[in-house]
């Protein structure tokens, strides 16, 4: 069986079943690496940006957020959607000031991820955020959102114990300390 290197989209492109402020659910007809062609169920969303904020107690930032999807509340980073046209370093910043009320004056990028790549497809960027200072908080009307500043080490055994279960959450947290681990004091703080 000859694989192709490069998967396209096959003639008939892309039905839209559902177009939402967030989301486009439709169907694509693709043509596998295996050469045969399938219709999939693809959820496209505009992507997302997430800060791991640090301070200089080497304290994480941490939103305990009411999520219905979720079933209540979950541990997240601070982090939201791309606005159309902007960079996800913008984003990253605009969240971290709506959400936790600080801004960074060094920021890293800690990569990307695809949060559910069988039908989703979100690219989530994380970031490295410190330096932090105060600013005023931005909650929209549907967030519901605590903000609590917790030791790295209590984050990281959270994700260890499984009380943190968001993806983006759990990566940019151990890819965050993975990064200060290896860099040591001189990144601990921005000069």
């Amino acid at each position: 069986m000859a694989l192709i290197d490069n998967p396209v989209a096959a003639d008939e492109g892309r039905r839209t079943v559902f177009q939402g402020k967030v989301v486009d659910v439709g169907l694509e007809r693709v043509r596998l690496p295996t050469g045969r062609d399938v219709e999939l169920e693809v959820i496209r969303h505009p992507g997302g940006a997430a800060a791991v904020a640090i301070d200089d107690r080497s304290r994480v930032c941490l939103l305990r957020q009411y999520r219905h999807v979720a079933g209540g509340w979950l541990w997240e980073l601070p982090a939201g959607k791309i606005d159309p046209g902007e960079p996800p370093a913008v984003t990253a910043e605009r969240e971290l000031a709506e959400e936790a009320g600080v801004v960074a004056a060094s920021w890293d990028s800690l990569g990307r991820i695809h949060s559910s790549p069988g039908v989703f497809a979100e690219v989530i960027h994380l970031f490295l955020a410190r330096g932090l200072s105060e600013v005023d908080l931005g909650h929209e009307s549907d967030e519901v959102i605590e903000v609590h500043w917790v030791p790295m080490a209590d984050a990281l055994a959270r994700c260890s114990d499984g009380r943190i279960t968001d993806a983006k959450t759990l990566v940019g947290l151990y890819r965050a300390d993975a990064l200060l681990r290896a860099k040591g004091p001189e990144i601990a703080e921005p000069a």
